[in-house]
């Protein structure tokens, strides 16, 4: 076995430390000559950790071809204070090959007590929203504008070490080594990407709100920089942001709506005024002039100005008709002044656009 440890080359755009305690989190990539653990090679781990204000980057060479037990002993060694592992589709095929790996060689080590942060699962629901061709990690990276000096993939370089093993030459060695390093690194400046599950998950703080143009203008400063311009939306909705800014641009709908009352049966509906109104009222009124409500027909009307919530929403909407999935609501003085309000709002259409 080999060890090589070097100091990660990026720093102004390393983010990773924004959302961990560096010295809790490592990173890590491994290289093997397959996919079936039980028959084939692990032949390199790496992995991304924080020291003395450094980032550094270790990597555990198979040099013979049969030292993949004293790479797992060490790497384990090496991790086992640490709380985050941070990788890229890890909890894909990574963590369950080193597994398999453990398991064959009747191993006593695992990664239950570390926690897995997986930035493919991570990124997964925003292929569409950041107009991603594919989730391949150097996709990924050229979308960042991370530039490899390494052209090769993982199947490519099955053979550059197997030739490596029978000839020795240092140029496989270097091939190999450099693309691991390449893809710990790119896993560490994509880490920027978390940006964008922090938004859906409503790290923000709504500054202000306007109405220009008839749509009502949230202005949003974001916890954590987005690394590329978003823009994305629903409903005629419109959520553009970059970096720690964001804005929510919404309809106002100026029309007649229904709210719906849950309990219908006790209700009566006014066929003449098309609403209805509670029993306890509706006794005053003349039997034919009033009929027992149902659950499409238990509404009361109203004029005025409304926004979408999508759908059910985060409180008892309106609706144009019983049936309709979207509800609405009325831009009234309790709503526009409340921030707590204004910001479930806004957490919530943004979830719903993502």
């Amino acid at each position: 076995m080999e060890k090589i440890t070097n100091k990660a080359r990026i720093h102004e755009y390393l983010v990773l430390q924004d959302y961990f305690n560096p010295e809790d989190v490592v990173a890590f990539d491994i290289e093997t000559t397959g996919f079936t653990a039980e028959t084939t090679i692990l032949y390199l781990i790496g992995c991304a950790y924080y020291q003395d204000n450094e980032w550094y980057i270790t990597q555990w060479f198979n040099n013979d071809g049969i030292s993949e037990r004293e790479i797992l002993i060490d790497f384990f060694t090496f991790i086992k204070d640490k709380k985050y592992i941070f990788n890229y589709n890890g909890d894909g095929f990574d963590i369950p090959y080193v597994n398999k790996k453990l398991k064959k060689f009747d191993m006593d080590y695992s990664f239950d007590n570390i926690e897995s942060i997986d930035l493919y699962k991570i990124i997964k629901p925003f292929k569409n929203v950041l107009h991603l061709d594919n989730l391949k990690q150097k996709s990924i990276e050229k979308f960042l504008g991370i530039n490899r000096l390494d052209k090769y993939t993982g199947g490519d370089l099955i053979k550059v070490y197997e030739d490596y093993l029978r000839l020795k030459m240092p140029s496989g060695r270097q091939l190999v080594l450099q693309h691991n390093y390449e893809d710990i690194e790119g896993l560490l400046y994509s880490s920027s990407l978390l940006a964008y599950n922090k938004l859906k998950a409503g790290s923000f703080v709504v500054q202000k709100m306007s109405v220009r143009d008839n749509r009502l203008l949230f202005s949003l400063t974001l916890n954590y920089s987005m690394p590329r311009r978003i823009t994305l939306g629903t409903h005629d909705i419109i959520i553009t942001g970059h970096k720690k800014e964001a804005t929510i641009n919404v309809p106002i709908l100026t029309e007649e709506l229904k709210f719906f009352f849950d309990n219908y049966k006790e209700y009566y509906y006014l066929p003449a005024e098309d609403m209805a109104v509670h029993k306890s009222v509706a006794t005053y009124v003349d039997k034919n002039y009033r009929e027992q409500a149902k659950k499409e027909t238990c509404y009361t009307r109203r004029k005025g100005h409304f926004i979408t919530q999508v759908d059910s929403g985060i409180i008892s909407g309106y609706k144009r008709n019983y049936k309709d999935k979207e509800t609405f609501i009325e831009l009234v003085d309790s709503f526009l002044q409340d921030l707590d309000m204004l910001t479930a709002y806004a957490r919530h259409i943004i979830e719903k656009c993502i």
